[in-house]
């Protein structure tokens, strides 16, 4: 993603399917195998995860990083199981890229001059976008409602 005048900075983001709720993400000056591992980490420091990570998969894009045996073997250290899109097939990970459209036009990064600046506006929108941002198809709740909603069921 392009801020301030002409930075570049990548987004890496894990989206829970069935919440919609961006569990990690990370972000830094440039792509990396470093950009996916970190994002891993931090969904496995995320405590709302560890309540339901049983059984869960990591689903992305071909990109070099996923296919990477470093990141593979995280994954597995992990216990995590792992899909990727076929390739060149965006609708095979719609949910993010529905949530990065939302994030494009929603989020105000082309005025954040500095890293810190824009790590500071992805954490905000992140934040409203888990808590306060309504979606139709979670029966008009937030991500972290229609979580909420679910253990409670359970």
């Amino acid at each position: 993603m392009y801020y301030g005048k002409g930075k570049k900075a990548y987004l890496s983001t894990i989206k829970d399917g069935s919440t919609n709720e961006i569990l990690a993400f990370h972000v830094l000056e440039q792509i990396s195998l470093d950009l996916a591992i970190d994002t891993l980490k931090k969904l496995m420091k995320n405590r709302n995860f560890k309540k339901a990570a049983d059984g869960a998969f990591i689903h992305s894009d071909q990109g070099f990083h996923y296919t990477s045996p470093t990141y593979q073997k995280i994954v597995k250290d992990y216990k995590l199981g792992q899909s990727m899109s076929r390739r060149g097939n965006c609708w095979d990970n719609e949910p993010q890229e529905s949530f990065f459209g939302h994030f494009k036009d929603e989020a105000q990064i082309k005025s954040c001059e500095t890293l810190e600046k824009l790590k500071r506006e992805i954490n905000d929108y992140i934040n409203y976008y888990n808590k306060d941002r309504y979606q139709w198809n979670l029966k008009k709740m937030t991500p972290v409602q229609y979580r909420d909603h679910l253990f409670s069921a359970a």
